[in-house]
């Protein structure tokens, strides 16, 4: 039997500047590392046909299926903060769109599958090991319930790559609700192109925002849409200590998911300042940078919207800051919210932010683990000689003693008992994360010796991370000193 995709393609449907056409360019000899059998099930694909030595030719680029209209979307950027005027799909290649068995329209995008006209002299290839780490980072993200894009297949190419040194390639099976960005609007904006601005609006409505095309000014509407997503989204990768490294404006997903997993990683102990990506050299994206940065790319799309919301210069600046002006609020309610259940609060109640953020401070100052920090508080709610674990994770444990007395005096003023507490603390409070240490260990593991058992048990304890999996308690402990990973890299 043949592969079938379903595909449509409406992104292809839209005017020609929008993209280009651009078939993968044949691999060698590709082989399936890992296929995610659930998701291709919900994407309504066969399994069993995509394992096959023909899915995997298609997997890596090598034939392109029927219904498919391969493109590389254009797209510009600030990238730190300067603006590159075109930068666009130097590496990848939209194959189409299927309607998913939820009846959600999802883009199927080949990673590391050649050049294309918007490769500024890049090979558009990929190496294995950033196309392992984004699999297990946006599978693990999925598995935290945060927004994300999905990675469907990982395919060797049987191609080296070059970069300072010869490395196998591979090729990544993306999976979104649209690869659109606030680049892409940057891209027309940038042109002077307000009809094109108008036409990638129009497909982002339907697409994304429903609701806004009925409403009176949908301009407006999906505006405070996409600023409402993304606060929200970036309040959750605070909540599990996720720093995306590089949140350039091509990088920020419209649809709200996070995108592009380059030099991200998950803090160990917690620090509001770290950073851990090998070009962030300025500390521009920062774990605790974060918002202010989501809030500047959504200050840049509302700039690229203006001509949409009113002929008015100033009338439509006046609308667009006060849409913006929402983020703060947004954002922080999100944020508020959660580190409230973080802590097993059922309420909220003056002093509940000053609490909290008395215990980050500590944790910052004695160098805690962030997750286990949290995991092993709920521990200490069923019971307080679950104390002495979190306690360990203090640089100065009595640091620690004092807030937990305060934490139980604000935690008896509520009716839940310890039980219910735990539970809910529990279902919030990951026990396992991709750390960086085990996520390198994967890699090498791969890139070194051709062993892909380590990564098959990686992504099976992350598919679980608020169970306890006894089995694989190991996978919960920050790294030892010599194990720390320091830097991250992009891996283009």
């Amino acid at each position: 039997m043949t592969v079938h995709f379903p595909f449509q393609n409406t992104y292809a449907a839209l005017p020609a500047n929008f993209f280009a056409r651009v078939a993968p360019t044949p691999v060698a000899a590709p082989r399936l590392i890992k296929l995610n059998r659930p998701l291709a099930l919900q994407l309504g694909l066969d399994p069993d046909l995509l394992s096959s030595p023909e899915g995997a030719e298609i997997l890596a680029g090598k034939t392109v299926p029927a219904g498919a209209d391969p493109i590389a979307m254009a797209y510009a950027g600030h990238q730190f903060g300067h603006f590159v005027p075109q930068l666009g799909d130097g590496r990848a290649i939209l194959l189409g769109e299927v309607i998913d068995k939820d009846g959600i329209r999802r883009d199927i995008q080949l990673k590391g599958s050649g050049p294309t006209p918007f490769s500024r002299r890049g090979d558009g290839r990929a190496a294995l090991g950033p196309v392992l780490r984004e699999y297990i980072v946006s599978e693990a993200m999925f598995a935290l319930g945060i927004p994300t894009t999905r990675s469907l297949a990982a395919v060797m190419s049987g191609e080296s790559v070059m970069r300072e040194t010869a490395l196998p390639g591979a090729v990544l099976t993306r999976v979104a609700a649209s690869h659109v960005r606030v680049g892409t609007f940057q891209y027309f904006a940038a042109r002077g192109d307000t009809e094109g601005v108008r036409r990638l609006a129009d497909h982002v409505i339907a697409r994304h925002y429903p609701q806004p095309a009925n409403a009176e000014q949908p301009y407006q509407a999906l505006l405070e849409g996409v600023i409402a997503r993304q606060a929200e989204l970036v309040a959750r990768w605070l909540l599990v200590g996720f720093i995306h490294g590089v949140m350039n404006t091509d990088n920020t997903s419209i649809s709200g998911e996070t995108i592009d997993y380059g030099p991200c990683a998950f803090m160990d102990h917690y620090d509001p300042a770290q950073v851990f990506s090998s070009i962030d050299e300025m500390g521009r994206y920062a774990y605790a940078n974060q918002p202010r940065i989501a809030l500047w790319n959504l200050t840049r799309l509302a700039e690229c919207l203006l001509p949409l919301l009113s002929d008015d210069q100033e009338k439509a600046i006046a609308e667009a800051q006060g849409i913006l002006g929402a983020f703060p609020q947004k954002f922080s309610a999100a944020y508020q919210a959660g580190l409230r259940n973080k802590i097993g609060l059922f309420t909220v109640r003056d002093g509940d932010e000053a609490l909290v953020q008395d215990l980050l401070d500590a944790m910052a100052k004695n160098q805690a683990d962030f997750t286990l920090t949290f995991r092993r508080l709920g521990e200490a709610a069923l019971d307080p000689a679950g104390d002495a674990k979190v306690r360990a994770l203090f640089a100065e444990p009595a640091a620690f003693d004092e807030w937990a007395a305060r934490w139980r005096q604000r935690a008896g003023e509520e009716p839940q008992t310890p039980a219910e507490r735990q539970a809910a603390m529990r279902a919030v409070n990951p026990a396992f994360i991709p750390r960086n240490h085990r996520v390198e260990a994967v890699i090498q593991a791969a890139m070194v010796n051709d062993d892909y058992a380590p990564f098959e048990e990686l992504l099976a304890v992350l598919s679980k991370p608020y169970q306890d999996q006894p089995e694989f308690a190991a996978y919960t402990e920050p790294p030892q000193p010599d194990q720390r990973v320091l830097q991250t890299f992009c891996g283009t």
